[in-house]
C-alpha cells in the first residue's frame, strides 16, 4: 500500500502540477480531432495526475477524488459514450461512427457534426481510458490488501 510522503516538498510540487496535468489533459482530448492525440494520451495523461496524487499523497487520499467504484462508473460512462454515439449513426440511417448523420439531430452542417462527433467519441475513449488506468493503479497498489481475493483457481 502507498503511504502518504513525508516530504514537504514532495506534496507541494504535487499540489502545484496536478492542475496543470488535468488542464494539459483537457486540452490534449479537445484538440484531438484537430490534431494528432486525442481520447487515449488525454486519458491516460489524466489518469497520471492521480498516481502522482497517490504517490505524494497516499492512497486514502486518491481515494476520496476517484475510489475504486467511482472508476467503474465513469469507464462505463466512457464506454456508452463512445458506442452511443456509433449506434446514434447507425440509427440514423449511416454507417457506424459516420458523424455527418448527426447533422440531422444537431441541426449544424454535415462538417460540424463530424467535428462534434468526434469530439463526444474523445471525450468517451478519454474517460474510459482514465477510469482503466486508475483501476490498473489501484489494482496493483493496493494487491497486498486482500490476498484471500486473489487466489488461483485450481
Amino acid at each position: 500500500m502507498i503511504q502518504e510522503s513525508d516530504d514537504v516538498i514532495v506534496k507541494a510540487v504535487a499540489r502545484l502540477l496536478v492542475p496543470f496535468i488535468v488542464v494539459y489533459a483537457l486540452y490534449v482530448v479537445m484538440h484531438g480531432h484537430y490534431s494528432p492525440g486525442g481520447g487515449f494520451q488525454g486519458g491516460v495523461i489524466l489518469a497520471a495526475s492521480f498516481v502522482l496524487l497517490g504517490v505524494s499523497h497516499g492512497l486514502e487520499k486518491t481515494r476520496r477524488r476517484m475510489s475504486e467504484k467511482a472508476a467503474r462508473v465513469v469507464s462505463s460512462i466512457g464506454v456508452l459514450l463512445y458506442g452511443g454515439i456509433g449506434a446514434l449513426c447507425l440509427i440514423l440511417g449511416g454507417n457506424y461512427l459516420d458523424y455527418a448523420k448527426l447533422g440531422k439531430i444537431l441541426r449544424v452542417t454535415p462538417a460540424e457534426a463530424r467535428s462534434l462527433g468526434i469530439l463526444g467519441v474523445e471525450i468517451g475513449v478519454a474517460l474510459a481510458v482514465m477510469a482503466v488506468m486508475c483501476t490498473v493503479f489501484f489494482a496493483i497498489f493496493t494487491a497486498e490488501e486482500s490476498p484471500e481475493d486473489y487466489r488461483s483457481v485450481e
